[in-house]
């Protein structure tokens, strides 16, 4: 608060003028300062963390296997340099050749609806895709896989070690150095 001291009269000389000191007390608005800041760094989110939620198995020791018909079985296996290689069915024998792809709208994600509209024609079911990466793979190649079958909305995927038979896949047809 402000306040206002004057002197007595009389009580010096005389032609003297009278001086008024002022002081201004600025704890009140200190307080208030402090009371906004902190209002605002306890109410303000910064950023929130972006996460997609994917179901793993409890025991990892389960040796129950998932019996789904090869048919509608879409393997993509993630190499380097941001390529992957995709084919329907087994290894052994591919039911759609087995094609380098790499990632975006044209790659990962048109063999994804192509597969998808391939298996709903021919067989009318739902498709099921196993995502292998390879040890020579990025970790941000495995994010947009996943990001692109969450985009194509593929009900069911697996993510899983990369075959022996995968890799007879790419020398048989020399297109990607897993």
């Amino acid at each position: 608060m402000a306040e206002l001291n004057t002197s007595a009269a009389g009580s010096g000389r005389k032609g003297t003028r009278k001086r008024a000191s002022t002081r201004v007390d600025l704890t009140a608005m200190v307080d208030l300062a402090f009371l906004l800041i902190t209002f605002f760094i306890m109410t303000t989110t910064l950023s929130k963390p972006k996460i997609m939620a994917i179901a793993m198995p409890d025991d990892p020791g389960d040796d129950t296997e998932l019996l789904v018909s090869e048919n509608r079985t879409l393997t993509v296996c993630l190499g380097k340099d941001n390529k992957a290689l995709w084919y329907l069915g087994r290894a052994e024998q591919p039911i759609l050749k087995p094609t380098v792809a790499g990632y975006g709208k044209n790659g990962v994600r048109k063999a994804l609806l192509d597969a998808r509209a391939y298996v709903r024609k021919n067989y009318g079911k739902t498709l099921m895709v196993i995502v292998k990466p390879a040890d020579s793979s990025k970790y941000e190649n495995l994010v947009n896989t996943i990001d692109e079958l969450d985009i194509t909305q593929v009900p069911a995927y697996a993510i899983a070690d990369i075959a022996p038979q995968d890799n007879a896949v790419e020398a048989k047809w020399h297109l990607l150095k897993l």
